[in-house]
């Protein structure tokens, strides 16, 4: 049976997929639909954080496999997500056979000015780590989300403020994960693993150069929404999925 994992950036955790698995589920069948929580998120806010992004790419290995599901596996994975993902296919190859990474960079492949907009550096950083809750979770929908309807852009933070009170993330895992996909060099080759890079023209927290980039070095398949944000599978789910299916249809029946 076909297993899709699912696996989300910094500082969050499986519920912030909101709809979308329930979505992908329509269009994938029988499938397995796994959302993958890192330790230091989620349910697991009172464990520490990995150290490295191969260790995060081990650990969801490890789980499934726990789950008696056995590779090969589809990896939809957005931002450090997506980090975890590379690691995996260059470590274990034959684990995965396709991968659809959303707004994501890479050193050595993106520079860092790219790889996280400067004029972000001092309001996140200031939030992220000394901002309470409401603050936090406000500043991230701003930066991941062109929405627009008011009513809605509320609805999403009230439900990502009642996450973070129910499962805390440590400011020290905060600042754990952000090291780990600082340090994280991705290999110079290409990945083996069939690879569609998704990625938002307005993304305010990632350039979208940084997906154009590994698209070009990797001679892998592209596709750019013209009016969404970082968190591209929130402001419009059906457009991602309709992007996987003309990729490759094949690996949705």
């Amino acid at each position: 049976m076909t297993t899709w994992v699912l696996l989300r950036g910094l500082m969050r955790e499986s519920r912030h997929w909101g709809t979308f698995p329930h979505q992908l589920q329509k269009v994938a069948g029988d499938a397995n639909i796994i959302c993958i929580d890192f330790p230091g998120n989620g349910v697991l806010c009172e464990q520490s954080s990995l150290a490295t992004i191969p260790e995060m790419a081990e650990y969801c290995r490890q789980q499934l496999l726990a789950k008696s599901l056995a590779p090969p596996y589809h990896v939809m994975a957005i931002s450090l997500g997506a980090m975890v993902a590379v690691a995996w296919a260059e470590r274990y190859p034959n684990d995965l056979n396709s991968m659809v990474l959303i707004n994501t960079s890479l050193a050595p492949h993106n520079p860092f000015y790219q790889r996280l907009r400067p004029q972000n550096y001092p309001r996140l950083l200031r939030t992220l780590i000394f901002g309470n809750t409401h603050h936090r979770e406000a500043l991230v929908f701003q930066l991941t989300s062109q929405m627009h309807d008011p009513i809605s852009a509320r609805a999403i933070v009230d439900e990502w403020i009642h996450y973070a009170r129910e499962c805390p993330i440590k400011r020290r895992n905060i600042l754990r994960q952000l090291r780990a996909a600082s340090q994280f060099q991705a290999p110079e080759q290409a990945p083996k693993t069939p690879t569609l890079l998704l990625a938002s023209q307005l993304d305010q927290l990632v350039d979208v150069h940084c997906s154009q980039t590994l698209a070009e070095k990797w001679q892998a398949e592209i596709k750019i929404h013209d009016h969404a944000g970082h968190d591209l599978p929130l402001d419009d789910s059906a457009w991602v999925i309709k992007a996987i299916q003309e990729w490759r249809h094949e690996i949705l029946v």
